[in-house]
């Protein structure tokens, strides 16, 4: 296995096989993984909030789906991806907390699910693989030789996609 690279809250990170790029404790965050099928490079964004237009401090661009899987797109090329060939999976997005309310703004995670969604769908990066929502956490390990995501979610186990 290769070097494992630590991929903290409101980060971004990327790598060439063998290298294995991990986060840990995804609860309403998304981690965002897009993976090169070819040239065996793969990115992963731990992204916490839908958008940085609604935010006035946006200076951490990982932080938001928008500006983080560009930037991690970005980062990627510069490593060899080619755009034609990225796919993409994605982990968490969890309702971590029951409110009575159930105003908009308490479900982060479901909207952080959706902007994920949408700003891969406008790179035309496909989801070929998903494991979002619920109310667990999550840490995953996605493994540049395969494309495998492993999923290991807190009180039901391991998982790949």
């Amino acid at each position: 296995m290769g070097e494992l690279i630590k991929v903290g809250m409101a980060d971004l990170n990327c790598t060439k096989s063998p290298g294995v790029l991990t986060t840990l404790g995804l609860g309403s965050c998304v981690g965002v993984c897009i993976y090169d099928t070819y040239n065996k490079v793969s990115g992963m964004v731990h992204v916490m909030l839908p958008s940085s237009q609604q935010i006035k401090n946006n200076s951490n661009v990982a932080k938001f789906a928008d500006t983080g899987i560009a930037k991690l797109l970005e980062d990627m090329q510069k490593l060899g991806a080619n755009k034609n060939r990225l796919v993409s999976k994605i982990a968490g997005g969890a309702q971590m907390f029951n409110f009575n309310d159930s105003s908009d703004i308490m479900r982060i995670g479901s909207r952080n699910v959706t902007a994920t969604k949408e700003v891969l769908q406008s790179l035309n990066i496909p989801i070929i693989a998903e494991d979002t929502g619920g109310s667990h956490g999550r840490t995953i390990e996605l493994y540049s030789e395969s494309g495998i995501l492993l999923i290991k979610t807190i009180g039901l186990g391991t998982k790949q996609i």
